[in-house]
C-alpha cells in the first residue's frame, strides 16, 4: 500500500468512530456544496436546452435595423481607443453605428483625447459610421462618462462600451435583433480575456471568464436569470434607460443599473437576454497584486449594492419571484455568505481536524470541485465554444482552477470585511473621490 493511500485508509479509519456518520456529513456536505450543486446542474440544463433550441431553430430574416449608438468610456487607453473605434466601424451591422467616445479628465489625458482626435471614419469604406467625441474636461468618473454619452445619443440602442476593448464583427448584429422583442430592455454581451497567456494570472482569469460569464450566463440567460449587464459591454433601450434616469453615482454601476431594471420585471413581464455571439475582448489584470486590487473593488462593491443600496427593492413584488430567488441564492448567498463559510471553514479544518483527517477531507472536497470545473469544462467545449482550438488550451489549468476558486472566496471575504468597515466603494479609481463624497450614502 503507498503512503497516500496508507494515509487515507487511517483517516477513513478515524471517521469511523461512535460519532463517525455524523463527522463525515458534517464534513463532506457543507452548506456550500447543498446549494452550489443545483446551482451547476441549473447552469448546466440551461446550456443543454440552448445548444437543441439552437440546432432546431429556424434563421429568421428580419428587416429591424435601427440606429445604435456606442458609448466608449475612455480614461487613459490612449492608443488602445482606436481599436476599440475600428472595431465598431468595422461591424457587418447594415445600419448606422454611432460612436460616441468620452474622455473624462481631458486636461490630464491628452494621450487619449488625441488618439480620438487622430481617428477618422472614412465615409467610403465604413458608410454609416459615425463618429461623435465628447472632451469632458473635468474628471467626473465613469457614470457621468456614460450619462454624458447618454445624453447626446440618438440611436434606439445604446451600448456602453470600455475603451480597451474591441469585440468581433458580428457584435452589433447579434445583440441588436433581441431588442425586436419590446420585452427585452437591455442584453448582456460576453467577454473574453484578450492577454491570455500574459501571465499566469490573465490565464486563470480567462478560464475564469470562460466558465463564468460566457457558459454560466448562457445557462442563466434560458431561465431569465442573468444577473448582470456588464459595463464593459452591454446593450440597452434607450427610452428605457432614459426613462429609468440611467446610470447612478456610485461604484459598480453595471450591477447597480441590473438590479434598477430587474425591479420592473413583475410589472412589466420583462426579460434581460444573453447573448454569446456578441463578444468583446478586454485587457485582464497581469499581477496578482493588480488582479487583487481589482476584485477587492469588485466584491466589495457587491456588499455595497445587496445590502446598503437595494435592499429595499430586493423584492418578489417588484422582480418576480424567479429572479427574487435568484438574487438571494446567487447574490446574497455565494457572493456575500459562501466566501465567510469557506474561510471559516477552512480555518476550522486547519486547526481542529487531524492531520490525515485533513488530508482526506481536503482531497475529496477538492475532487468535487475538480469534477464540477470538468464538467463545466466539457460542456464548454462540446456546446458552446466558437473558438475550439483557443479554448482548449485553457484546460491544462483545468486541474488548478479549483485551488484558485478557493483561494478567490476567501480573497472575497477579505473585500467584503473592507467594504463592511472602510466603505471601500468610496476608494473606488472609478470616480473621484469628490464625486463619490457628494454622492447620497447608504
Amino acid at each position: 500500500m503507498g503512503p497516500l493511500l496508507e494515509q487515507l485508509y487511517y483517516a477513513l479509519g478515524e471517521l469511523a468512530g461512535p460519532d463517525g456518520l455524523s463527522r463525515l456529513f458534517f464534513m463532506l456536505f457543507p452548506l456550500f456544496l447543498i446549494f452550489e450543486l443545483p446551482m451547476t446542474i441549473m447552469v448546466l440544463l440551461g446550456v443543454l436546452r440552448w445548444f437543441a433550441r439552437r440546432r432546431t431553430s429556424v434563421p429568421m430574416i428580419s428587416t429591424y435595423r435601427p440606429r445604435v449608438s456606442c458609448i466608449i468610456t475612455c480614461y487613459s487607453e490612449g492608443m488602445d481607443v482606436q481599436t476599440t473605434l475600428l472595431s465598431l466601424c468595422e461591424q457587418t451591422y447594415p445600419g448606422h453605428i454611432e460612436m460616441i467616445p468620452v474622455v473624462d479628465g481631458a486636461t490630464m489625458n491628452q494621450a487619449t483625447l488625441n488618439a480620438v482626435r487622430r481617428f477618422h471614419v472614412d465615409p467610403q469604406l465604413y458608410p454609416k459610421r459615425h463618429l461623435r467625441p465628447i472632451a469632458k474636461w473635468q474628471r467626473g468618473g465613469r457614470v457621468s462618462s456614460l450619462n454624458a454619452g447618454l445624453s447626446l445619443a440618438s440611436g434606439e440602442i445604446v451600448m456602453a462600451l470600455d475603451g480597451d476593448t474591441s469585440f468581433d464583427n458580428n457584435m452589433v448584429s447579434a445583440i441588436v435583433r433581441h431588442f425586436e422583442d419590446p420585452s427585452v430592455p437591455a442584453v448582456a454581451g460576453s467577454l473574453r480575456v484578450r492577454n491570455v497567456w500574459a501571465s499566469w494570472v490573465t490565464a486563470m482569469q480567462a478560464l475564469e471568464y470562460l466558465l463564468s460569464i460566457h457558459l454560466s450566463k448562457i445557462g442563466l440567460g434560458e431561465w431569465n436569470l442573468v444577473n448582470n449587464v456588464s459595463g464593459a459591454f452591454g446593450a440597452f433601450r434607450r427610452n428605457f434607460l432614459i426613462n429609468i434616469g440611467g446610470w447612478n453615482t456610485h461604484t459598480a454601476e453595471d450591477l447597480d443599473l441590473t438590479l434598477r431594471i430587474k425591479s420592473y420585471f413583475k410589472r412589466h413581464n420583462l426579460r434581460i437576454p444573453f447573448e454569446p455571439e456578441a463578444i468583446g475582448h478586454t485587457d485582464a489584470p497581469v499581477t496578482l497584486r493588480q488582479f487583487l486590487m481589482q476584485r477587492l473593488r469588485w466584491d466589495g462593491d457587491l456588499f455595497f449594492l445587496y445590502v446598503r443600496k437595494h435592499n429595499h427593492s430586493i423584492d418578489p413584488k417588484l422582480l418576480g419571484w424567479p429572479s427574487f430567488l435568484m438574487i438571494l441564492v446567487s447574490g446574497f448567498f455565494f457572493q456575500l455568505v459562501l466566501p465567510f463559510i469557506i474561510f471559516s471553514y477552512t480555518l476550522l479544518a486547519l486547526f481542529i481536524l487531524p492531520g490525515r483527517t485533513l488530508l482526506f477531507l481536503f482531497l475529496l472536497i477538492y475532487l468535487l470541485y475538480l469534477l464540477i470545473t470538468a464538467l463545466m469544462f466539457g460542456a464548454m467545449m462540446l456546446l458552446v465554444s466558437d473558438r475550439p482550438r483557443q479554448d482548449l488550451t485553457l484546460g491544462m489549468l483545468v486541474p488548478v482552477f479549483p485551488l484558485f476558486m478557493l483561494f478567490m472566496r476567501c480573497w472575497s471575504a477579505v473585500a467584503m470585511l473592507n467594504e463592511m468597515f472602510r466603505r471601500g466603494h468610496e476608494e473606488s479609481s472609478m470616480a473621484p473621490w469628490w464625486v463619490l463624497k457628494r454622492a447620497t450614502r447608504f
